[in-house]
């Protein structure tokens, strides 16, 4: 380029491809957002706050992302979008300047036995690559170190030029075949599937649904291989072999060609090759009593065989590898001098580093995706992210702190800050102050939650915000300081010698009668004491943000039992059957039986859901809607958010007090925005822990145990958690809260601080005491951070 060349481009200023510098939305209506405008900054890092429910995800993730991806999918063949999810246009007017959108967001990484750290990202693929150039001896190629192949021999004819030529091949896998690389064995407690005492035809199987007249049942009565009215102890041993373990035998039943088997592989088949999770209530509980989980003795839980564990680099085999704290097996990495594998040994090294940069070294690669909580499982996406080549981009993220110390949002905030400095656009959902305070740009989105909300209140730079007089910016430097007095303990809950996962042989007591925060780093340990020595005994009450059992029929009003009172009412009201109050019941429509959207099912494609026509989404019977209570029908009442029903049942004709005090309590916990037919499918973790703590406040526990209750909750929510924390324990319940945030350590009386770090540099209690007592001594991390925050 000559210079007279180069002094031209620099006099144009602007190009006109410099002038697509904005991110336009105009008219979006997707779910409670009201026709709202906003323009957002490309090449900068834009945070979204705003009150729980207002509309913030509405915005970035159902508007601007959702339309991103949809326009990239119609880019693809016909062919090829025929495997992806169909994604239909969000309900806004015009969507200009879009990039390709990259989501980072808290979405479990779903639950397959065989999905772990390592498969999720290229760090496991890049490990096994490593092993089969290196490892002695000599075994095979990667596959050879993945325990999701099999080992496999094959022989056949391959006919060329007219000849005939025997072909063999093999594939050896690194599989455990006894458990089939899933690292542990399930075993079926025969005792708990039938009546021994019982023949068959007085029900001597107890298996769910399985009825003496039942076709299950009847192919072992006519198969002739039993006697249907001799009891279960009275069989022989071929009788007995024949009943449990028979292998599958063509036979006839009532002149039908069925298959006899045996009955554990029946049972087999019917429940352990589904998820438990989505069994039915009474089924999940027939399985967890009659099937038990163990590590497997073959392979000992490595999921690997004995061939893959014998082939070793240094004395070190790939199972080993992956049991190792990611931190130390990026200092293994680095010890290993080839040059004939320089360049995998650099990628390598930069992946495994990106864990440790990231907060996540604590991890290993043999760690269930399953386990990760929402903010790791979000961390590990980014690890994808942080080295790639790509610019122009737009991320976004779902609370990216969410789970983490203090002391680790620093860390987090300087990624966010390079995805930035990249030339990336990156979009943030965030309640977080320490977050808030780096973005270039602002856009408050409120002034309330659910119908209140989905206006956009303020847009612009930190320091406006400030003075901006939204709630978010009266909150933004809300400081909360150590209470002055702190309640004294009634009691103690003991824990000895604690060592599940890094905990060291941990000795504590946990006060009872007070509020007591449990913190420290995350990895530290927290998690691994609470559930391996606390949660489980008598009179201890778990509240976390793991998904609630139900189907997408299932919201606030059934989850919490109101819907009966509120049937009742209805049907005194009117003299009328309860039952026809219930969309799961007599009264719903015939033609969506019940939901309000009919599911179609595109096969590989992503179902679609479309309102249904015949009630329109109110999901009863036209018949029904004519009865009402406080001049409302029952279609009227699902669709009330919280705070109004609450209003609604608490006087007058449609007073129910056993529905009203579910709804106070509903609102304590600050879902006051929620409707009562939102489904619960829709809630996010923190919403659904606030959904179980509200309907278990009414139980008879006397330890309530908190997993990170603020996740989710803006700043002004927070003050309305801690009087709802206040009011348990001064009804005499003791409060357990496994937090992050300074503004709830500093409202505890009693301190219990896990570290010094995470992983195995964790795993001890390195202080015990009142809030006034950590901010003198600054002795750990989360001191340090705490008397910063109350200005100690």
């Amino acid at each position: 380029m000559t210079a007279g060349t180069r002094t031209d481009l620099e006099s144009s200023a602007l190009h006109a491809a410099d002038s697509h510098d904005l991110i336009r939305v105009h008219g979006a209506r997707e779910n409670n957002l009201k026709n709202v405008d906003v323009e957002i900054p490309k090449r900068r890092l834009t945070v979204f706050t705003g009150v729980s429910g207002s509309g913030k995800s509405s915005l970035v993730f159902d508007t601007i992302a959702a339309e991103s991806q949809r326009l990239i999918n119609e880019t693809y063949s016909a062919f090829i979008q025929g495997f992806m999810p169909t994604l239909a246009r969000p309900e806004v007017d015009v969507l200009d300047g879009l990039t390709t959108a990259i989501i980072v967001d808290q979405q479990p990484m779903g639950t397959s036995p065989r999905s772990t750290v390592g498969t999720a990202t290229d760090a496991g693929a890049l490990l096994r690559i490593l092993f089969s150039r290196l490892a002695k001896p000599y075994i095979g190629s990667q596959k050879a170190f993945a325990f999701n192949v099999a080992t496999a021999d094959a022989s056949g004819t391959l006919v060329v030029n007219g000849k005939k030529i025997e072909k063999g091949f093999s594939v050896v896998g690194g599989m455990c075949l006894r458990c089939e690389g899933m690292g542990s064995v399930t075993d079926i407690d025969p005792a708990r599937l039938y009546d021994d005492s019982k023949s068959l035809a007085d029900g001597a199987i107890t298996v769910p649904g399985w009825k003496p007249d039942g076709w299950v049942v009847q192919s072992f009565t006519e198969s002739g291989f039993l006697d249907p009215y001799k009891p279960i102890r009275d069989y022989t041993d071929q009788e007995r072999d024949d009943f449990l373990h028979r292998d599958p035998v063509k036979v006839k039943v009532k002149g039908i060609n069925t298959t006899y088997e045996g009955l554990l592989a029946r049972v087999r088949k019917s429940f352990l090759t589904k998820d438990k999770e989505a069994l039915q209530p009474h089924i999940r509980a027939f399985v967890e009593r009659a099937v038990t989980f163990s590590v497997c003795p073959e392979c000992d839980g490595t999921r690997l065989s004995t061939l893959t564990r014998s082939s070793k680099i240094d004395g070190v085999s790939i199972a080993d590898a992956c049991m190792m704290q990611i931190s130390d097996l990026a200092a293994w990495i680095r010890a290993i001098d080839d040059p004939s594998v320089a360049t995998l040994l650099k990628v390598l090294d930069e992946t495994l580093s990106s864990f440790v940069s990231i907060g996540l070294g604590y991890l290993s690669l043999d760690r269930a995706s399953g386990t990760l909580s929402g903010g790791e499982a979000q961390r590990v996406k980014m690890v994808r992210h942080l080295g790639s080549a790509l610019t122009d981009v737009t991320y976004v993220f779902d609370e990216p702190t969410v789970g983490l110390h203090p002391h680790d949002i620093q860390r987090m905030n300087e990624l966010l800050l390079r995805l930035r400095d990249k030339g990336n656009t990156v979009l943030v959902v965030e309640h977080k102050p320490e977050t808030i305070l780096i973005a270039d740009h602002v856009v408050d989105i409120g002034p309330k939650a659910g119908t209140g909300g989905g206006q956009v209140v303020f847009e612009g730079t930190v320091e406006a915000l400030r003075t901006s007089g939204t709630v978010t910016g009266r909150h933004l430097d809300d400081r909360a300081s150590v209470k002055p007095s702190v309640r004294r303990a009634s009691g103690v809950l003991e824990v000895r010698g604690a060592a599940t996962h890094n905990l060291r042989d941990v000795d504590v007591d946990i006060p009872l009668g007070v509020l007591t925060v449990l913190t420290g780093v995350a990895g530290s340990g927290k998690s691994s004491l609470i559930h391996g020595s606390v949660a489980g005994r008598d009179g201890v009450v778990t509240v976390d943000q793991s998904p609630i059992k139900g189907s997408r029929r299932s919201n606030p009003a059934t989850f919490t039992g109101m819907l009966e009172p509120i049937r009742k009412a209805f049907a005194k009201a009117n003299g009328v059957k309860p039952a026809l109050f219930s969309p799961n019941s007599e009264g719903a429509c015939p033609h969506c039986k019940g939901a309000g959207v009919i599911y179609t099912d595109l096969a590989i494609m992503a179902g679609v859901a479309t309102t249904c026509e015949e009630c329109e989404g109110k999901r009863f019977q036209e018949s029904v809607l004519r009865y009402r209570l406080g001049g409302r029908d029952i279609s009227e009442v699902f669709a009330m958010p919280v705070v109004e029903a609450e209003e609604f049942f608490r006087t007058g004709e449609a007073r129910t007090p056993a529905a009203h005090s579910v709804l106070t309590r509903l609102g304590d916990v600050g879902l006051g925005y929620l409707s009562l037919g939102q489904p619960l499918t829709t809630l996010s973790g923190g919403e659904r822990q606030r959904l179980k703590l509200a309907t278990n406040m009414a139980g008879t526990g006397n330890i309530y145990i908190l997993d990170e209750p603020t996740s989710g909750l803006h700043l002004a929510d927070v003050e309305q958690l801690l009087a709802l924390l206040d009011r348990l324990v001064d009804s005499g319940k003791s409060v357990i809260v496994v937090e992050h945030h300074q503004a709830v350590m500093a409202h505890a009386d009693w301190i219990i601080d896990l570290g010094p770090g995470a992983g195995h540099d964790g795993g001890r209690i390195v202080f015990e005491g009142t809030p006034a007592d950590l901010v003198a001594a600054r002795s750990t991390l989360t001191g340090e951070h705490l008397a910063e925050y109350v200005g100690g």
